[in-house]
């Protein structure tokens, strides 16, 4: 029988490990793993660490379910296309409180928790923020003790692995599956059909959708434990199945491409995330993967539901369905398919049941990027989805001509169907029709999309919208990424920030405590001598770490601007040639993300990056006092890394178009300040930590509008500011792609003439104003570290805990479990 390790009392990191813990390490090595304790690789130590808390986890979430299933819980049914959850085995053991006792079992092995802990990949299931944030709201519910299920897609290859060759970016599968995974339980009894294609009968009242193709949809569970609870909550994950394997017929006359075609063709589903849609067939994929994960996911709680509940007359009291973004919206369309078709509800009772049931979080204000499908297609894939849309529009365009007779623009804002050219579906409309709650994610944010995108909504709606600013976990993004800060922390409050991030408030007296502002800026010198160390690795340059670390990490794109950054840092190059006696402030420029595979832009952008560091950091009459790197393939592991090195954080968004952001948290609460406009969750950053203790440059949301209507001039700002025109000249004249001169012109066009549409040179004075204010406060480094121990300080509203709780009250109507604070003795 198996030692119980809850009964292994915590250790002191220089105590040997208890005795049934090795012993069980032992057992594990020898009976599972298939190795003797003594010849174990690494891998194998991971396998049989993780091995030990997947037994106590499985425990816990066995009799979570159980519990949940004699209480008849209402559950909140979280749905997303992404959940970002990085590594699982540090999170679980801090779950389990076996951090301790794990690391020093690997001291007597003569190994070190951390080596063991990278042989671990991360999960490839999401790209970015929206991931991540999904991926922390899991554990937040689960420590919250509130009844709850993510769901998702099980991606085989994730979006893709990121190299850089030659500079530019280089995608390829992103394999994390290919040894499996020790957190993974597959679910064989659990599969659901999914259909798509074909045509609609109409036959004695009822529609018939006479399908033309299915998939298989398997579970795939992975835990997620709370922290400071036994409750362990399920990300249910599904993988696409082709119903027969390969056709054995074509096989056997030897036609083995088509053997497989039909595989092949279904399976894809879940093979890659954001799957290029410059393609008709790259966007028919894209529709089938939601509605593939959506369908089995509300087969699946309608079956559960059912288990308990003689009917489903009451599943919007037993079940609140969340939509994370757009990409589950078909599901609207979809519980109403399954209300009517397959269980028999008039269209009135159906109706009631799903708008109480969903509720929708918006994480975007422009247009362009809320996903719209064309009719056509949807047609072509989920035909019998395009009638009910038709029909809830309809209903809904009635109601809302009662509210203005006659106004057939204010119908036309507000219709399902965009008229304007290819009619097209627009998904956020239908989330938002569909749904009893609709919430921003930072206040600004909220606030604009009740004035701008969905304000026709709020008119007719007023009551449905909300916010929610967004959170991340204190466990990962503090406790476990920065141990060094974490421990501090423990000395000086206790624990119980962990659990009740409000504590940090408690550390502002020590702000000006000399002994505290020395001990906080070690632990930073060695998070940047780490993060020094990944940057050699990964780039092959040496950097110095006692410079200003200058951190710009998120995706690539044109809105969060990382071309205003290395217009800056252009600028300072250029600047430093000419003034080289200057007392210049030593910096790095940090950069990382991940372009879309089709987004050309975005990879001209990393291409750029690449040539002006190959320029700098070669330049011997440089030297330190400037260097620019891009560490490549970014993700939740590489983060962890980089959050706790940072000094500044770059979030220079253009005012009005970040809808929140969670980077510039998780930067904030590991003591770097923030450098940004004045934009989604910066503002509330701002207003927790001081205004003296962040960098606010820049037009506000109000001003980038004014300035837009009344005829923005980009060339105005090119004329009148030299150094803005030297830093162009020399990336569109060539000067730092000698071998293609041509390579960035387009890259300044569209600045100069393209109507710089995210105001870039609008910006730029200040910008570089404001990073001269950085410079001298960072000369300055008890001034500097008071400002990092503010930031720390203020970011107690920022925990995700805090947003679960306000989620399960204001939209899921739930009760979450007080956030206590007591921590772990």
């Amino acid at each position: 029988m198996a030692p119980d390790l809850k009964d292994c009392p915590l250790s002191s990191p220089n105590v040997a490990a208890p005795e049934p813990l090795a012993a069980r390490m032992d057992e594990l090595l020898l009976q599972t793993i298939g190795v003797a304790p003594a010849e174990a690789s690494r891998t194998d130590l991971m396998q049989a660490v993780a091995g030990l808390a997947r037994e106590e986890l499985s425990r816990r979430w066995v009799r979570t379910q159980a519990e949940d299933r004699r209480s008849k819980a209402r559950r909140v049914v979280y749905l997303s296309m992404e959940f970002l959850i990085g590594r699982t085995l540090g999170n679980a053991l801090d779950a389990l409180a076996l951090h301790q006792n794990v690391a020093a079992d690997l001291r007597q092995r003569t190994r070190q928790l951390e080596e063991i802990a990278d042989q671990e990949p991360d999960a490839a299931l999401g790209n970015g923020g929206l991931g991540r944030l999904a991926a922390c709201f899991l554990d937040s519910m689960a420590t919250l003790e509130l009844p709850s299920f993510g769901y998702g897609i099980r991606y085989e290859y994730g979006m893709f692995a990121q190299d850089i060759q030659g500079g530019r970016q280089v995608e390829y599968p992103d394999p994390w599956l290919a040894d499996g995974t020790p957190w993974e339980f597959p679910r064989s009894g659990i599969t659901w059909p999914v259909r798509f294609g074909g045509w609609v009968e109409h036959t004695g009242g009822r529609a018939i959708w006479r399908h033309a193709g299915e998939v298989h949809a398997k579970a795939h569970d992975m835990v997620i434990p709370g922290h400071g609870t036994d409750r362990v909550s399920t990300l249910r994950l599904w993988k696409a199945a082709a119903p027969a394997h390969i056709d054995l017929g074509a096989f056997n006359t030897g036609d083995y491409a088509r053997a497989a075609s039909t595989k092949n063709e279904y399976e894809n589903i879940s093979w890659v995330l954001y799957p290029n849609d410059s393609t008709p067939a790259g966007r028919e994929l894209r529709l089938k993967q939601e509605y593939f994960f959506v369908a089995a996911s509300i087969q699946d709680l309608i079956a559960r539901h059912l288990a308990e509940h003689p009917d489903l007359s009451n599943l919007a009291e037993q079940v609140a369905i969340h939509l994370n973004d757009t990409h589950p919206a078909i599901g609207v369309a979809e519980l109403m398919r399954v209300l009517i078709d397959e269980h028999g509800l008039s269209w009135e009772s159906a109706w009631t049941i799903c708008s109480q049931t969903f509720s929708y979080t918006n994480h975007t204000l422009m247009p362009e990027a809320l996903e719209t499908w064309p009719v056509g297609l949807i047609q072509h894939v989920l035909p019998r989805h395009l009638e009910i849309i038709f029909r809830i529009n309809k209903e809904m365009l009635d109601q809302a001509a009662q509210l203005r007779p006659g106004d057939h623009d204010f119908l036309a804002r507000l219709s399902l169907i965009d008229e304007h050219g290819e009619r097209r579906v627009r998904m956020a409309h239908l989330s938002v029709v569909g749904s009893h709650q609709v919430n921003g994610v930072s206040a600004l944010h909220s606030d604009l999309l009740v004035q701008t995108i969905f304000s026709d909504f709020a008119a007719l709606w007023p009551q449905r919208f909300c916010n929610v600013t967004n959170g991340i976990t204190p466990r990962r993004w503090l406790a476990q990424a920065n141990p060094g800060l974490a421990a501090l922390l423990d000395e000086h409050l206790g624990k119980g920030w962990r659990l009740d991030l409000s504590q940090l408030s408690q550390l502002a007296p020590l702000q000006d405590d000399a002994a505290f502002q020395e001990r906080f800026m070690a632990v930073k010198r060695a998070n940047k001598r780490r993060l020094a160390g990944l940057i050699e690795r990964s780039t092959g340059y040496r950097v110095n770490p006692d410079s200003l670390f200058d951190v710009q990490v998120k995706r690539i794109h044109e809105y969060k601007r990382q071309l205003l950054n290395l217009l800056h840092v252009v600028s300072r190059y250029q600047a430093i040639l000419a003034d080289p006696k200057a007392d210049w402030v030593p910096r790095t420029v940090i950069f990382a993300g991940k372009a879309a595979s089709s987004y050309q832009t975005a990879k001209s952008i990393i291409q750029l990056i690449h040539d002006v560091g190959s320029v700098i950091n070669k330049d011997l009459r440089i030297g330190d006092r400037l260097k620019l790197v891009f560490i490549p393939n970014y993700g939740v592991s590489v983060a962890e890394v980089i959050m706790p090195g940072a000094d500044l954080s770059e979030q220079i968004s253009t005012a009005g178009t970040e809808a929140s952001g969670t980077g510039n948290m998780k930067l904030a609460i590991n003591g770097a300040l923030t450098i940004g406009t004045d934009d989604g969750a910066n503002i509330e950053i701002r207003q927790n930590v001081g205004d003296e203790h962040l960098f606010i440059f820049g037009l506000k949301t109000a001003q980038v509008r004014q300035a837009k209507q009344a005829g923005y001039q980009p060339m105005q700002h090119y004329e009148s500011n030299a150094a803005l025109r030297a830093a162009l000249d020399a990336i569109g004249g060539g000067r730092f792609s000698p071998d293609e001169p041509g390579r960035y012109r387009g890259l300044v066009d569209a600045l100069l003439w393209g109507g710089d549409h995210y105001m870039l040179l609008a910006d730029f004075e200040d910008y570089v104003a404001t990073q001269r204010r950085a410079d001298d406060l960072f000369r300055q480094p008890m001034a500097w570290a008071r400002s990092a121990i503010a930031n720390v300080a203020g970011m107690g509203v920022f925990s995700s805990d805090r947003a679960i709780a306000d989620y399960a009250q204001r939209i899921w109507r739930m009760k979450a479990k007080p956030m206590t604070g007591s921590g772990r003795p």
